[in-house]
């Protein structure tokens, strides 16, 4: 007979959910250092048999769409994390830049894949929540004359996007290193409209608070 462990679920289900979780984090690693790494060197490293990845993901396309996937939900949970009702949109652009850098593996992951595997619409998918809630900060901050309203919104959405995307892709592959966001934060202020003294003050700011918080 098949036992059950404390929580009510079958070791054969538990081990299935730990198998899971092992080739998304190992896919995760390989792809991106590797966007060709074949299935049977992620299955190595996941410590897994190819026939057992194939079991949760019958494809290529699959895992790199769940991965896909759980770098969106990442960049939503980051950006929920520092939402601020009374933060002007000055602060609030920069609390979402810092958030997104900080999601680290998850968003480069969306730089490995993208033109790759999915192409550009699907990354432009997973990314359309954090960038309507980046539109609609950088509305307000044009009505208040904060931001550079020479390109709808939108535009200068999807522009900043692309240097974040950018400047992740550098951060990953050169020597440079920017761990916190401070200089990445700081360039998409500056390219959004604000004067580069004030945008450096604030990230400084914004870092030095959350420090003193998680010290607190």
């Amino acid at each position: 007979m098949q036992t059950t462990d404390t929580v009510g679920r079958s070791p054969q289900r538990r081990d299935a959910h730990s198998n899971r979780r092992r080739i998304l984090a190992a896919a995760r690693r390989k792809l991106r250092d590797d966007p060709d790494a074949s299935l049977d060197s992620i299955a190595q490293a996941a410590g897994v048999a190819r026939r057992t990845l194939y079991g949760h993901f019958p494809s290529r396309h699959a895992l790199v769409a769940e991965l896909t996937q759980e770098a969106g939900h990442a960049l939503q949970r980051a950006f929920a994390a520092v939402r601020m009702t009374d933060a002007d949109p000055i602060e609030a652009m920069t609390r979402m830049v810092l958030a997104a850098w900080a999601v680290g593996d998850q968003y480069r992951m969306l730089i490995a894949i993208r033109r790759r595997h999915l192409g550009e619409d699907a990354i432009h998918a997973t990314l359309a929540p954090a960038r309507a809630e980046a539109v609609a900060t950088l509305r307000r901050g044009q009505r208040e004359g904060v931001f550079a309203d020479h390109l709808p919104a939108p535009v200068l959405a999807g522009a900043l996007e692309a240097l974040m995307l950018a400047l992740a892709e550098e951060n990953a592959a050169c020597p440079w290193a920017d761990p916190t966001g401070e200089s990445a934060a700081t360039a998409f202020l500056v390219a959004a409209g604000v004067a580069p003294l004030r945008a450096a003050l604030q990230v400084q700011d914004v870092i030095r608070q959350d420090r003193a918080a998680g010290a607190g």
